[in-house]
């Protein structure tokens, strides 16, 4: 009962007036950033950072979480529209989103996106205002070992989905290990797979510039390809009712993607170093290993665009919990706001919700205001996203062409990671012409630096024995629904030829 009061002594101060103009004005700034390829909530956050010192403490922790918000919805309509993701954490809603898009069906996509986002947030919220304090030790109780095994059961859903090539898939997912250890050694700091020397190399291989390069540069080499140089342009409509059966669709296509997604993106959210970008393609991996047709994702299903939709918004949440309750950022955007907060006099920790309760009150109070104000603004913008799919593909093709280059460059200011990029969309077009899947490789990519030195540290704290991640019961339980996982394909083709050879003697 006294959550409930606190609760909405909160929802009190985020509904003064200046703090919905600042919620407004920060999920509407938040949308657009988080659409811009190369920029994310990391850098529109840094960026608008000093802007807050003109209003409260209370009103500027308000509007930078908006933005923070804004720009988890914003990240997804890029990856519909144009096949670039806006962010890290919308990398997975291009798998199903784009080709959705490309069926003429970008509002069914944008409108699950939408949704999907709501109830991942409202989920998260929920559980941040009933949990804070146990789910932060939970989340302390997570060492090395827990982290790896989680690691290892985000790889395991991709190898054991059985929509793909198997051999295909573990390949794709060691080509993207391989690009995940380029640069120093977490562990040792020592250099490694410097291709040629070149310096370049040295501060590895950022994961954004990846994404565009194989999302923007390979999707427009990809459909430059199948069209054969013909003018074409993709079939595009909105209206009212079109909305409604959208919504209609999305309730029984999405509902196990957001499900999925709003419960385990929180729960990867909270655990430090995490973030939405593991988050989201973790749903992707479980709600497709879930889904009555495995091998609809990646072709257009609502549910492929739900998933990580809900997850990066529940994820957003999820990272603000250690960092208010421990005083440890839970993803990049939350560092930065943990900055702001020791700039504002405030210090993040166990200490926060008894000492400044109106503060954390009010902020909470603020999630559930953002959240229903940037489904509004969202779905408003709708009709715009579909008049820009309308624009033929030869206008459409450089403009791709020119937001990939400069998100690639806005991520590490950097010329050597531009050529990078085009080296990577060209790879990534040759790879889907000869049917590799990509997403194993672009999972690889995010989770090796999370999954390599957590693995050596938990082999360092055993002095080598691997029995560490089987002693501890929640690595344990990771570690055999992880294993079950990966032999999954080699039972199931041991059952069909078995199948297959009693068939053939009751012929016979």
């Amino acid at each position: 009962m006294e959550i409930l009061q606190l609760l909405g002594h909160g929802l009190v101060l985020a509904l003064q007036p200046i703090n919905i103009a600042l919620i407004i004005a920060g999920v509407t700034v938040g949308l657009f950033i988080g659409a811009m390829p190369g920029l994310g909530s990391v850098n529109g956050v840094a960026i608008l950072l000093p802007i807050t010192f003109l209003v409260p403490p209370d009103s500027a922790i308000i509007f930078l979480a908006a933005i923070y918000y804004g720009a988890m919805y914003g990240g997804a309509i890029s990856s519909i529209t144009l096949g670039i993701p806006g962010a890290s954490t919308a990398v997975a809603t291009t798998f199903d989103g784009r080709p959705l898009a490309l069926k003429g069906r970008a509002s069914l996509a944008l409108v699950s996106a939408a949704i999907a986002s709501f109830v991942g947030g409202t989920v998260s919220i929920i559980l941040f205002t009933a949990f804070a304090p146990p789910l932060a030790h939970v989340a302390l109780n997570f060492g090395p070992p827990e982290i790896f095994a989680l690691m290892l059961l985000a790889f395991a859903t991709f190898v054991g989905l059985g929509g793909d090539d198997i051999p295909k898939t573990i390949l794709s997912i060691c080509l993207g290990l391989v690009f995940a250890a380029v640069g120093f050694d977490q562990i040792s700091g020592a250099p490694r797979l410097v291709f040629f020397d070149i310096s370049g190399f040295l501060h590895g291989i950022n994961f954004l510039v990846l994404a565009i390069g194989v999302y923007g540069i390979g999707e427009m080499l990809w459909t430059i390809d199948t069209t054969r140089g013909k003018i074409t342009t993709t079939e595009a409509k909105i209206s009212v009712a079109g909305v409604v059966a959208d919504t209609k669709e999305y309730a029984r296509e999405g509902w196990r993607g957001t499900t999925i997604g709003s419960f385990l993106g929180f729960f990867v959210g909270m655990l430090p170093a995490a973030g939405a970008t593991p988050g989201s393609l973790m749903s992707y991996g479980v709600a497709k290993m879930l889904g009555k047709d495995p091998s609809s994702y990646g072709k257009g299903n609502p549910d492929g665009v739900a998933a990580p939709e809900s997850a990066n918004n529940s994820a957003s949440t999820g990272a603000m919990l250690p960092m208010l309750t421990l005083g440890i950022p839970g993803s990049p955007t939350t560092a930065i706001l943990l900055g702001g907060m020791v700039i504002w006099g405030l210090t993040p920790g166990p200490r926060l919700f008894a000492d400044q309760p109106e503060f954390v009150w009010g902020l909470i109070g603020s999630f559930y205001v953002s959240n229903f104000f940037a489904l509004i603004i969202n779905l408003s913008f709708i009709p715009l996203f579909i008049w820009m799919l309308r624009m033929p593909f030869t206008i459409l093709a450089p403009l791709i062409f020119v937001l990939s280059i400069v998100g690639g460059y806005a991520a590490t200011n950097d010329m050597h990671d531009v050529w990078l990029m085009l080296i990577f969309g060209l790879g990534a077009f040759f790879l889907r012409k000869f049917d590799y899947p990509l997403a194993p490789a672009v999972l690889a990519i995010v989770l090796g630096p999370i999954a390599e030195p957590t693995l050596r540290q938990s082999l360092l704290l055993s002095s080598g024995d691997p029995m560490i991640f089987f002693s501890r019961p929640i690595a344990a339980v990771t570690m055999v629904c992880a294993i079950i996982l990966i032999l999954l394909p080699l039972f199931k083709m041991i059952y069909d030829r078995s199948r297959g050879k009693s068939a053939k003697t009751g012929n016979v």
